[in-house]
């Protein structure tokens, strides 16, 4: 009766408004503040369903973009030769499926396969998971920064954050601008510390802008004279050179947060022992599923270090609902006068704008059976542009 039978995947879009690219790259990345323009946006959402008629269901936020849809549709076809409680079983298959590729396709179908676990237990993922905290406290992560009028220089920067504090927030994370002008950057990391670095917990993450390690070491020192919590992704290595961030490490105070551009426990527990980073990266969508994220979370843990879940949905929240080790909840992205570019695919309310915490900085972990939310499929298949059905 758990047999799979029918994989469904809708390609869909919708519009943000108030954003526009800042660079040529049409990548979620490239989005930021742009004054009366709008942007159409990529997901894609997956439908697994089972002899019984039971449905998993999972709607991509940050991970949506074409090249992950094309390797879940290399993928999908091949569900069809499994039960749908065999997610340890579909995970290493489906690892050595995508062994040539970057694996970003796996995670989609892998959260699918959760939420219909939960569906056919009549639970939440967060019970499977055995979470205890069902608050997760959140920081704000902002869109790049922009000359369009929105996060357009050091002060904009801080009363941005002085009105996420307002709001509740008791941390930011800066994502600066493009151009990658280590001068730049650390004026604002050290403005932005001068204003509100009393009462919030700041971060920096570049996004591999700069151009060099010697930038990023230039930044870095900024960053420990702010007493920044953390320093992710600095420089143009793109993140996976674990000899170059043991470097860094050994010259900052400043704790290095990295692993969000390597993907599963292998590389990860590799760039760990190699002294590349502090704090892991974890990401469901990434990272092959909330099955994948769990075994991150549990690395984190045997090492003694925290793993801090990259961007935000309904199963980021579980995974850090069941991670002990782990910090905040990144409210992404966000910024003045413009939305996140999530979808606004939930008829429950659920939500991860700028408005999504409470009054003390805390987001809810959804508590319904699964991933806990309901899905709006009026829209999604309004604006579906491709469907592909696989049984």
């Amino acid at each position: 009766m758990n047999k799979i039978i029918r994989v469904e995947i809708h390609e869909f879009t919708h519009t943000a408004n108030n954003l526009g690219l800042l660079t040529n790259a049409n990548t979620i990345g490239a989005v930021g503040f742009a004054k009366g323009q709008s942007i159409k946006l990529d997901k894609y959402a997956i439908v697994i369903e089972t002899k019984d008629g039971c449905r998993g269901e999972y709607v991509t936020h940050w991970g949506g973009n074409q090249v992950a849809c094309a390797q879940s549709k290399m993928l999908a076809p091949k569900l069809l030769e499994y039960n749908a409680d065999e997610r340890e079983k579909i995970y290493d298959d489906f690892k050595r499926e995508l062994r040539q590729f970057d694996h970003m396709g796996h995670g989609p179908l892998d959260i699918a396969l959760w939420d219909w676990t939960g569906k056919k237990l009549n639970c939440s993922i967060g019970v499977l998971l055995g979470s205890y905290r069902k608050r997760l406290p959140a920081y704000a992560s902002t869109y790049h920064g922009d000359r369009n009028g929105g996060l357009d220089s050091k002060e904009a920067f801080s009363e941005f954050a002085q009105q996420c504090f307002e709001l509740g927030y008791k941390a930011f994370k800066i994502h600066g601008w493009h151009e990658g002008d280590r001068k730049e950057e650390a004026d604002n990391v050290l403005h932005v510390a001068k204003e509100v670095g009393d009462k919030m917990n700041l971060m920096l993450d570049p996004a591999c802008q700069l151009r060099t390690f010697a930038d990023a070491l230039y930044v870095g020192k900024a960053c420990d004279e702010a007493n920044f919590f953390w320093l992710e992704d600095p420089y143009r290595d793109s993140g996976v050179s674990a000899f170059s961030h043991k470097r860094l490490r050994e010259m900052l105070k400043t704790p290095i947060l990295q692993t969000e551009h390597i993907r599963g426990i292998e590389t990860k527990c590799d760039f760990l022992i190699a002294g590349g980073t502090d704090f892991l990266r974890s990401d469901p969508e990434y990272d092959m599923g909330i099955t994948g994220a769990m075994k991150i979370s549990h690395l984190g843990e045997a090492f003694g270090i925290d793993v801090e879940v990259h961007a935000c949905g309904p199963a980021h929240r579980h995974v850090m609902a069941a991670t002990r080790n782990s910090n905040y909840y990144e409210v992404a992205l966000v910024g003045p006068d413009c939305p996140n570019t999530m979808a606004p695919v939930y008829k429950c309310g659920y939500t991860d704008m700028i408005d999504c915490i409470d009054n003390e900085g805390y987001v809810s972990v959804p508590n319904g059976i699964g991933l806990g939310v309901k899905y709006d499929w009026d829209f999604i298949k309004s604006n579906t542009t491709n469907l592909s059905v696989y049984e």
